[in-house]
């Protein structure tokens, strides 16, 4: 029997679900799970798929199974649980094997573990995968980093079960090391602005306009077949117009507000942090999750402060005002994505990456979370200007910005006087307001920093002077 071209160790949801992805493109695949019961199942459920696949119940048996260099995908909880994985296999494996992380690891776990097999004539692959359950099954948008002779393995196969957009796959090789699990966790983070954006503009439907599910559903399926179209925004309708089976009211109605999170979008705002880059629409939705996770306090705090006494929410032109809604939401989305490729590029200089802007945009325009319509314009756009210093300033995107952040700027001042909250969608104004201004305000920041601390400052007029007279005030 031929060996199979790739092995995968972890049969849950993720894991199981790639496998069957691999094996019905083609690729015959070895399979192990630590408990023997989920690969016997596995197999056994794989119908006309299981010719395709090796079952293995040991992991001599597994590696064993697998074309020589060894490619090994490990699908399993990210943390710790990799590196017993990882030891475990490595008495078993030859020079030239690679293992493969796909779970949604922190980037600086997969640039240790990278360095830790340099002199050992094993190496590693750390493999963004976005698309969830259905992505991982039909072809998920993926993002590869290692070195360029490990991807050469595995690109036939990686090719094969990418999503497809215009028959292009959604693939790519992103640089060394980490780039391809930080590429996945900046994704992350731009999809929880796009979620929290989305959010907010239910909000001011829902609480101002005071529409049900089923009509705010409409509005954003009539948005789907605009400039807005987007993965997020078509499930935005279909969850909006779906039943409870158990009440009969609209799900969305029955369903706690507390949303949850597993690290990528924190690791998002902490890196961008790290590296002096603005991403304030990622970090006001990671807070925002917070927020909402403290549902008794909210609760308590409602009942002691009470909401904002605003009165009823005031719109003269009803469709001006859903009109307003969608070039709101366009420009929050365009301050966002910004944000999160400003990031990427100052992290593509730091760890020496060549991060290509283009390439990234275009393996996200479909199987991702965040695939859409816009996605193609970032790619034309960062194609036509490789090295613009920022979304917002290529020509598209500034005349983008220029015909929206009106609608913007007069919805988020809407919701703030009604009481509602959108600090997405309030922090993305903030941006482009503060990125566009030559003449900000931080000089009076550095004189009270030079008062308190002799940190001294730059002049306007170049002179060599570098300290305020404080001392005579």
């Amino acid at each position: 029997m031929s060996q199979a071209e790739i092995g995968l160790i972890g049969l849950g949801v993720m894991g199981a679900n790639l496998a069957l992805n691999i094996a019905e493109k083609g690729n015959r695949i070895a399979v192990f799970n630590r408990t023997v019961e989920t690969t016997r199942k596995f197999h056994a459920d794989a119908g006309e798929l299981k010719s395709q696949i090796v079952p293995c119940e040991t992991i001599e048996a597994f590696v064993a199974a697998i074309r020589p260099p060894r490619p090994i995908i490990i699908m399993i909880k990210a943390g710790e649980a990799v590196d017993q994985q990882m030891e475990a296999l490595k008495p078993h494996l030859a020079g030239g094997d690679i293992m493969i992380d796909a779970g949604n690891a922190n980037f600086r776990d997969t640039m240790r573990r990278f360095d830790a097999l340099k002199d050992t004539g094993l190496t590693f692959i750390g493999m963004g995968v976005s698309g969830g359950e259905e992505g991982a099954r039909h072809g998920p948008s993926i993002m590869v980093g290692g070195t360029e002779e490990s991807y050469a393995r595995v690109e036939k196969v990686l090719t094969s079960i990418a999503a497809k957009y215009d028959g292009e796959p959604c693939v790519a090789w992103l640089g060394e090391n980490g780039a391809g699990h930080f590429v996945k966790t900046i994704h992350n983070g731009i999809e929880y602005a796009d979620m929290q954006m989305i959010a907010e503009i239910y909000g001011i439907l829902r609480d101002g306009l005071k529409m049900t599910a089923e009509e705010i559903g409409d509005v954003f399926g009539t948005w789907n077949r605009g400039r807005l179209n987007s993965y997020l925004i078509e499930i935005t309708e279909k969850v909006l117009e779906a039943t409870d089976p158990l009440t009969g009211k609209p799900m969305v109605d029955m369903i706690l507000d507390k949303a949850g999170q597993k690290g990528t979008g924190k690791w998002s705002a902490i890196e961008a942090q790290n590296m002096g880059v603005p991403a304030t629409a990622i970090e006001a939705a990671v807070a925002a999750r917070s927020i909402s996770s403290m549902k008794g306090e909210r609760e308590a705090a409602e009942k002691i402060l009470g909401l904002p006494s605003i009165g009823e929410f005031q719109v003269a032109d009803r469709a001006a005002f859903i009109k307003d809604l969608e070039n709101a939401l366009l420009a929050a989305k365009i301050g966002a994505y910004a944000q999160g490729f400003a990031v990427m590029s100052a992290a593509s200089k730091e760890f020496g990456w060549s991060l290509p802007m283009p390439t990234i945009a275009r393996i996200w325009r479909a199987g991702c979370i965040i695939r859409s319509q816009f996605l193609d314009e970032i790619t034309s756009a960062f194609t036509k200007a490789p090295d613009a210093a920022n979304l917002i300033v290529t020509p598209a995107f500034a005349a983008m910005v220029k015909e929206t952040d009106g609608a913007l700027r007069r919805i988020v001042s809407a919701a703030v006087l009604g009481g509602l909250p959108v600090p997405a969608l309030a922090s993305a104004l903030g941006y482009f307001d503060s990125y566009r201004r030559g003449r900000g305000t931080a000089n009076l920041i550095q004189a009270q920093r030079d008062f308190f601390g002799a940190h001294g400052f730059d002049r306007v007029d170049g002179a060599d002077s570098h300290h305020g007279p404080w001392g005579s005030v």
